[in-house]
């Protein structure tokens, strides 16, 4: 059984019985086969363990052996952890378990003792009877034994036996309780020396035996009694349950100890009223000043009378237990429930903090309540978190309607983001409704902040990005365009947002949200983990929750970023689509536009068309507004742009029924709808490479004049001979870029900004066009 028992305990891999060495020998597809054949000398009943690591030791080195205590302490750390862990998971049924066998042991003492008592009379009957029947025997000899005892003097135990109770009943009156168990004591190892030499007659004996048990158990009635006084001091409830396990009374002596405390816990409770004008920390702190002192003396009078590892220690934990349930009842009904409705979280946050901290001050001296608390609060915290998100999601939405979606700087009454007046560069520029925004979530995270220990600011963090996306939701309802997408409306309700009408204002949406996901937000989060400093010890008992929290956090700001993503979207798509298509609903990028040019142009201005023109005057304007607007955030401003065109450009390369014109029509495209179209394009790429255009959307517009080249050529013309030069085509889209762009001229040689995207592509990368539209 040993044997086996030792196997079960070591791990299947590399445990230390062992060289380090041959662990990782183990693997491969027979590696399991292997590690069972070692494993077989662990079942064997003549196994040595000292012996056998004797053998594996002499063949290691002094690092091995160095490296093989390190890993046998750090794999005794994660067993113990791993037995926490298993406690905890089964923590109901380990106390009912626990509960049962103290029980049971009990019962069993119990039983013994009665055992006892009836073979001590089974013992006496029997020498009765051989009394009875020595009496029967010759009359002589008879007479002559009882001539004999008449002579003899009674003997001096026999005086004490007669002399016992007397002395027993007046130690029990003047409760002279160690006097009084010595004598019993004394008594037991009389009896049963007397018994044993036979100075006492069989009667006597038992009479004796009757007095004692009978004191024995006026004795613990009377210590029960003593300590059920709600007068009692700690010194004489201590007393009172030793007597008790010393007269074998060990369930009582223990229960009768818990019961005390109970009751003196129960008066204490009784002067803390909560009302209307109290605090509700101070509720809790005045509850908690009285409940956990009560369970600490609870646990130390145990351990005194009881030992330590006593076995009433389940009755201790399960007596503990309740306890915390009953102060964790108490604070959610006078504090918590209307913390929860009022979205009272800093209040709610406080009072978990408070029985928190006394909890581990328990849990110091080896009894964990932290569980049970959090089981019973944790929701109500939940709810007070859920209030409070939902009035910050439900204020902004009502400034949302009246916000004129211009950037100011904070106004009064909203915190500033720096301590300093004069430094303005550091105040961010939002609108209304996002001041309001933030600052209700600089507040939050303020509130939030001693969650963090109480494993709770996962939820808060979720909830964040929660009414982060309602607010992004907001701003998308806040474009013109949005009022005909049913996908943006969803979730809004009857939410009412003022319409940002110009494109300043739909900047203004952008900046908002960029602003908040990229630095207001994170930088708000940070504060709710600074707030929480743990010690050098928690940092290295966390050390996998510590490395986790930084990944954590980066996956945080991404799901921020995805959710302004659609914000951008949905503004690139709206104004893709004001470009591309009338108020009347009819487009302005039509395979006719140019396939017409050969049947009604006779001597046509060689300009780019106007919807690229409108394109390149749209971004002209909305960089320079951006360039205000984003501030030291000009990679998304930049970003926007390209988005924008990207938007344009991949319309035409998805426009089915454009290509099927061009490339299936029943008329083709000519030679001077092929130069059109090609000065178009060339125009987008000169006036966007590092500016407005990135790499992906640069080759999607080389696909696409490759894609009209080979549909001209299908005609049997070649498109070299009908295109005039790239330098042509170069000076005309410059001229325009420079009229548009109001002298903004020369864009191919060095019109770039140096930390775009695309800064690399250059812009004679289309003269490359050509060759390949005629390969």
């Amino acid at each position: 059984m040993a044997s086996a028992k030792s196997s079960r305990s070591r791990p299947a891999g590399h445990s230390g019985v062992f060289p380090v060495n041959a662990a990782a020998g183990a693997g491969g597809s027979d590696g399991g086969v292997q590690l069972a054949d070692k494993l077989k000398i662990f079942k064997t009943d003549n196994f040595d363990p000292d012996a056998y690591v004797q053998s594996k030791c002499r063949a290691m080195d002094e690092k091995e052996i160095r490296h093989l205590c390190s890993y046998l302490q750090d794999l005794k750390k994660a067993s113990a952890e791993e037995m926490r862990r298993s406690v905890y998971a089964n923590y109901a049924a380990f106390i009912k378990t626990s509960k049962e066998i103290s029980d049971l042991e009990g019962e069993l003492l119990s039983v013994r003792n009665l055992l006892s008592t009836q073979s001590a009379l089974i013992h006496g009957l029997s020498e009765g009877v051989q009394i009875d029947s020595l009496a029967t025997g010759p009359e002589g000899s008879a007479e002559q034994d009882i001539s004999s005892v008449e002579d003899q003097e009674p003997s001096e135990i026999w005086k004490w036996s007669t002399d016992f109770p007397d002395m027993l009943d007046v130690l029990l009156a003047e409760r002279r309780v160690d006097e009084a168990l010595d004598a019993l004591d004394e008594a037991e190892r009389i009896a049963a020396d007397a018994k044993q030499k036979g100075t006492l007659s069989t009667t006597d004996i038992l009479a004796l035996k009757r007095v004692i048990s009978e004191n024995r158990q006026k004795l613990a009635d009377q210590l029960a009694e003593a300590a059920c006084q709600s007068s009692i001091c700690g010194v004489e409830l201590r007393a009172a349950a030793s007597a008790l396990k010393r007269l074998g009374d060990g369930p009582r002596a223990h229960s009768l100890l818990l019961s005390a405390h109970n009751q003196r816990l129960q008066l204490n409770i009784q002067t803390i009223q909560p009302s209307s004008t109290s605090y509700g920390g101070e509720y809790t702190a005045s509850l908690a000043q009285q409940f956990f002192p009560v369970i600490a003396q609870a646990l130390s009078d145990s351990v005194e009378v009881f030992s330590e590892k006593s076995a009433y220690t389940s009755e201790l934990v399960t007596w503990a237990t309740k306890q915390a349930m009953s102060f964790s009842l108490l604070v959610k009904r006078h504090t918590l429930a209307s913390c929860a409705a009022g979205g009272g979280l800093r209040t709610a946050a406080e009072c978990v903090k408070i029985a928190i901290g006394y909890s581990d001050l328990l849990e110091a001296r080896g009894l964990s309540l932290s569980s049970v608390l959090m089981k019973q609060l944790r929701p109500s915290v939940e709810q007070a978190l859920d209030s409070n998100l939902r009035r910050i999601e439900e204020s902004t939405a009502a400034l949302a309607a009246a916000d004129d979606w211009i950037l100011t700087y904070p106004p009064t009454g909203i915190r500033p983001l720096a301590r300093s007046s004069g430094n303005l560069a550091l105040q961010p520029k939002l609108s209304s409704s996002a001041h309001r925004f933030n600052s209700m979530v600089q507040d939050f995270f303020e509130d939030v902040g001693p969650l963090v220990s109480l494993q709770l600011g996962g939820s808060a963090m979720d909830g964040l990005l929660k009414i982060f996306n309602s607010y992004v939701n907001l701003l998308i309802s806040a474009l013109p365009g949005s009022v005909d997408d049913e996908v943006n409306l969803e979730g809004l309700g009857n939410k009412i947002v003022r319409m940002a009408e110009t494109e300043d204002q739909q900047l203004a949406l952008l900046a908002n949200a960029s602003l908040l996901a990229e630095e207001l937000l994170p930088r708000a989060a940070m504060k709710l983990y600074s707030m929480n400093p743990v010690s050098k010890d928690s940092l290295r008992r966390r050390g996998p929750e510590n490395q986790n929290r930084a990944a954590e956090q980066r996956a945080w700001k991404r799901k921020l970023n995805r959710m302004v993503e659609k914000l951008r979207d949905s503004f690139c798509r709206q104004h893709a689509l004001d470009l591309i298509f009338t108020e009347e609903g009819d487009t302005r990028l039509s395979a006719e536009m140019y396939i017409d040019m050969d049947n009604t142009v006779e001597d046509p201005e060689w300009v780019p068309s106007a919807i690229f023109q409108e394109l390149y005057a749209k971004l002209n304007k909305m960089a320079s507004v951006a360039a205000d607007m984003f501030v030291g955030r000009e990679r998304f401003a930049t970003l926007l742009m390209m988005r924008l065109t990207e938007a344009v450009m991949l319309w035409l390369s998805d426009d089915q029924s454009f290509w099927e014109e061009v490339e299936e029509g029943p008329r083709a495209l000519g030679p001077v709808g092929l130069q059109q179209f090609y000065l178009d394009m060339q125009f987008v790429i000169l006036f966007g490479q590092g500016r407005f255009l990135s790499r992906h959307v640069h080759q999607v517009i080389l696909d696409i004049i490759d894609r009209a080249m080979r549909a001209f050529s299908a005609t049997g013309m070649d498109p070299d001979r009908i295109l005039p030069s790239d330098d042509w085509f170069i000076d005309v889209a410059q001229e325009s870029i420079s009229r548009i762009g109001g002298g903004r001229a020369r864009v191919a040689n060095g019109d770039r900004e140096v930390n775009s995207p695309t800064a690399s592509v250059s812009a004679q990368s289309v003269s490359s066009v050509r060759s390949l539209g005629s390969s």
